[in-house]
């Protein structure tokens, strides 16, 4: 199984707002180099993989229950699994793989306890896009590789693209 659909599925759900479909797949290509890098296990990374392509996928209905603008990390986490599951199960992923994914979006803004290597990944690939499309500092980019990057891999990139 690929993501081609998942992604087209995203890509339609989405649809006419290029700045978070471009997040998704920044992020899912930062999720793929970071976990080939890191050599996680296959089936781990098609996990990471898939949620990559969903991992904000709650802002849309934050956006539409509380106001443009109100899509806070947290109201991503609360809405965004139930949205993910129902496009994975519409796909035909493996209930192992949507429960995973599913536990990572409604994780992936909570940052003290990090509990496995794919959600360690996830959030540095999020921080490294994030940094660049929030505009952040130099200095609040290296509050983030000593606070939140622990793999070899997301370190050297942070460190080489915010020259840190």
């Amino acid at each position: 199984m690929d993501h081609i659909e998942l992604f087209n599925k995203r890509m339609e759900y989405y649809e006419g707002d290029p700045q978070r479909i471009q997040h998704f797949t920044k992020v899912f290509e930062y999720c793929r180099l970071i976990g080939i890098m890191e050599n996680i296990p296959e089936k781990e990374q098609f996990a990471l993989e898939t949620t990559a392509l969903v991992h904000d996928i709650g802002i849309k209905k934050a956006e539409e229950v509380h106001g443009k603008g109100n899509c806070s990390g947290k109201l991503q986490e609360k809405l965004g699994p139930e949205i993910a599951e129902k496009m994975l199960n519409e796909l035909g992923y493996p209930k192992d793989v949507i429960e995973r994914v599913s536990y990572l979006v409604a994780h992936h803004h909570t940052y003290n306890d990090i509990d496995a290597m794919d959600y360690q990944i996830l959030v540095e690939a999020d921080f490294l896009v994030n940094i660049m499309e929030d505009s952040l500092t130099k200095e609040a980019a290296l509050k983030a590789y000593h606070n939140i990057f622990k793999t070899a891999c997301g370190k050297t990139i942070c460190r080489e693209m915010f020259d840190i």
